[in-house]
C-alpha cells in the first residue's frame, strides 16, 4: 500500500469512527417521552422504591395512598447562594429547578442554565424521603419556612428545615444546606419519636427524569450519553441507558458499601453521595410517563420510643469541573467520558488545563498543545518530510520509469522500489505524521466534546466558543487552503486518478470541518501551518543539496 493509498484509507477509516457513533445512536430505540406540555408548571411524582427482596436493609412497605396534590398549587421556596438558584417544592421537599449563573443556556447567553427542570425542556427533580410506616416520603406535602432563602454576605452555608406533619408521634424534618462557593449541599432527615413503639425504616435519595437527551452535539448529530450511572469499588463506573432500564435489562452494583448513584448528561452531573462503609442499596426503575428514577437507598438505625435519630447525604449538582469532582468523592471525574481514547484524552486535558493555567485562555493553550506535540514528535516527522522531499526530487526519474515500463505493472512497481531502496527512501515514511495525528486529533474531539471547561470558552475576536462550529467558517477555509499548500509541497502521484483524488481532500475536508467544534479546527490549522513550515524548510534543503552535487 503507497502512501496516498494509506492517507485516503485514514481519511474514511476516520470518518467511518465518527459517524459510527451516530449510527448506534440513530439506531438506538427511544425512551418514550412524557406527555407534559413545555413550559407547563409540572410536578414529578414516581413511585417510592422499596428494598429488593433478600437485601440488607430492612423491609419496611411503602406508605399506601398515590393521591398528590395539583402541581399549579403546591407552593414553593426559592434558595439563592453564589452557585446557584434552588426552588424547592412544598411536595416531597423535592428540588424541582435549579439554576446555574456561573454557566448560560445555549439558547440565551443571558440567561441561567437550568440542570434541575420543572418542564421548560426537560422533566428532571432530585427527590428523596423515608420508608415506612407513617413516615414522609417524596409525595408527602412539607411545611415551608420561608418563600425565599438567600445566603447573606459574609455567610458560609444557609440552612432550610422543611417540618413534615408528625403522625403516631413521630416528627420528621427535612434540613437542607447549601454552601458558599460549592455545588455540593447536604441533605438530612431528622427524626423524632415521641411514640410508643421503635420506629423501623429506610431513606431513599434518587433522581427523576425524562429519558431525552440532555443536549444535542452539532458534529454529525452526535449526542452524549444522558442517563443514570454508579461507582462503587468493586465494580467501578457503570453506566446505564434508559432503554435497558425499560426492557429490565440495566445492569450495574444493586448493593454495595461504598460509591455513589448519579444522573449524568452532557457537561454537568447530579450525584448522590452516601458516606462510605454503610451497606446501600442503588436502583432505576421506570416509573410512567416516560420518567425514570435513579438513586441509592440507604438503612436507618431503628429508633427506640423517646429517642432521636437522623439519615444524611451529599448532594451534588453542578458542572462536570474534573480537578474538584475527584476531591468530592472517588471516582466521581471519571463522568467525564472521553470514549475509546481515554487513555491519549485524559492527558492531554491536562496538559491543555496547564496551559491554559499559564494563558488565561483556552485558544492559546490548545496552540500550545498542538507547538508541544510537533516538538514531542519533530525528529519522526522530519524523517517523514526528507523522506517526502526526496521522492519530491526523484519526481522526474519515477516519470521515466512510468514511461518505460507504463504497460508492465509488476516491472514498474520493481524498478520503483529499487529506485527507494538505492536513494534510501521509505515510501511510507510520509505517512507516519498521519498516523500520529489522527489519534490526537480524535481524543482533542472528545476533550472538546466532553469538558466543560471549553463549554463557551472564547479565543479570540468572532471564536466565542471553542466547543461548538466557527460561526463564520473562517478557520475550515484557512485549514482547507493549508492542505491545499501541503499537497503542493508533496510529490505528484504517478497514477493521474490518485492525483486528482488527493487534490479533492481538501475540498473535502473542509466541508466536513465546517461542522467541527472551532477548537478542533484550530488545533488542525496550527498543526498544518507548522508542518508547512518544516517541510517547506527540508524540501528546501534537500533540493538545494542535489543542485549543489552533495548527496541527500
Amino acid at each position: 500500500m503507497d502512501q496516498r493509498r494509506l492517507i485516503l484509507f485514514l481519511v474514511f477509516a476516520f470518518a467511518l469512527v465518527m459517524l459510527w457513533d451516530n449510527w448506534l445512536e440513530y439506531n438506538r430505540p427511544q425512551a418514550p417521552q412524557p406527555a407534559v406540555a413545555a413550559g407547563a408548571d409540572s410536578g414529578v411524582v414516581g413511585e417510592v422504591p422499596t428494598p429488593s427482596p433478600g437485601s440488607s436493609l430492612t423491609a419496611v412497605a411503602p406508605p399506601g395512598g398515590e393521591a398528590t396534590m395539583a402541581a399549579a398549587t403546591v407552593p414553593r421556596m426559592v434558595v439563592r447562594t453564589d452557585t446557584m438558584v434552588v426552588e424547592i417544592s412544598a411536595q416531597g421537599g423535592d428540588i424541582v429547578r435549579m439554576e446555574l449563573p456561573a454557566h448560560k443556556s445555549n439558547e440565551d447567553r443571558e440567561r441561567n442554565f437550568v440542570l434541575f427542570d420543572d418542564g421548560g425542556r426537560h422533566i428532571y427533580a432530585a427527590q428523596s424521603g423515608l420508608i415506612g410506616e407513617g413516615l414522609p416520603n417524596h409525595k408527602t406535602m412539607f411545611a415551608l419556612p420561608a418563600d425565599e432563602v438567600v445566603l447573606a454576605e459574609g455567610e458560609n452555608s444557609v440552612v432550610v428545615r422543611l417540618q413534615a406533619p408528625e403522625e403516631n408521634g413521630v416528627a420528621v424534618t427535612k434540613v437542607m444546606t447549601f454552601h458558599r462557593g460549592s455545588y455540593v449541599m447536604d441533605v438530612a432527615y431528622e427524626i423524632r419519636n415521641s411514640g410508643e413503639r421503635a420506629v423501623r425504616a429506610d431513606a431513599y435519595f434518587q433522581f427523576t427524569r425524562d429519558g431525552k437527551p440532555a443536549e444535542a452535539v452539532e458534529v454529525f448529530g452526535v449526542n452524549t450519553f444522558t442517563g443514570p450511572a454508579f461507582y462503587t469499588d468493586a465494580e467501578r463506573f457503570q453506566k446505564v441507558q434508559f432503554e435497558d432500564i425499560e426492557r429490565g435489562k440495566a445492569k450495574f452494583a444493586r448493593n454495595a458499601s461504598d460509591g455513589w448513584a448519579a444522573m449524568v448528561q452532557h457537561y454537568f452531573v447530579g450525584a448522590w453521595l452516601p458516606v462510605e462503609g454503610v451497606a446501600r442499596e442503588n436502583f432505576a426503575r421506570q416509573v410512567g410517563g416516560g420518567l425514570f428514577s435513579a438513586g441509592v437507598i440507604l438503612p436507618v438505625a431503628q429508633i427506640e420510643a423517646g429517642q432521636e435519630g437522623s439519615v444524611a447525604v451529599r448532594l451534588y449538582a453542578g458542572p462536570q469541573e474534573q480537578d474538584k469532582l475527584k476531591d468530592i468523592a472517588a471516582g466521581l471525574d471519571l463522568v467525564v467520558d472521553y470514549g475509546f481514547l481515554t487513555v491519549i484524552a485524559a492527558p492531554l486535558f491536562w496538559v491543555l488545563s496547564w496551559f491554559h493555567s499559564l494563558t488565561g485562555n483556552w485558544g492559546w493553550a490548545i496552540i500550545l498543545v498542538t507547538v508541544a506535540i510537533k516538538l514531542v514528535f519533530f525528529p519522526l516527522s522530519a524523517a517523514s518530510y526528507k523522506s517526502m522531499a526526496k521522492m519530491r526530487v526523484l519526481g522526474p526519474r519515477m516519470q521515466r520509469l512510468k514511461e518505460l515500463y507504463g504497460n508492465d505493472k509488476a516491472k514498474m512497481q520493481q524498478e520503483m522500489m529499487n529506485l527507494y531502496r538505492t536513494e534510501k527512501i521509505n515510501p511510507l515514511g510520509g505517512c507516519l505524521p498521519i498516523l500520529i495525528q489522527i489519534p490526537v486529533f480524535i481524543a482533542l474531539y472528545w476533550v472538546l466534546l466532553g469538558s466543560v471547561e471549553m463549554r463557551h470558552a472564547p479565543w479570540l475576536g468572532w471564536i466565542q466558543d471553542l466547543s461548538t462550529k466557527d460561526p463564520y467558517f473562517i478557520l475550515p477555509v484557512i485549514m482547507g487552503l493549508s492542505m491545499l499548500v501541503q499537497m503542493k509541497l508533496n510529490p505528484a502521484p504517478p497514477d493521474p486518478m490518485q492525483a486528482k483524488i488527493m487534490m479533492a481532500l481538501p475540498f473535502i475536508f473542509t466541508i466536513m470541518f465546517l461542522w467541527f467544534p472551532s477548537g478542533l479546527v484550530l488545533y488542525w490549522v496550527v498543526n498544518n501551518l507548522l508542518s508547512i513550515a518544516q517541510q517547506w524548510q527540508i524540501t528546501r534543503m534537500i533540493e538545494g543539496a542535489k543542485k549543489a552535487g552533495k548527496p541527500v
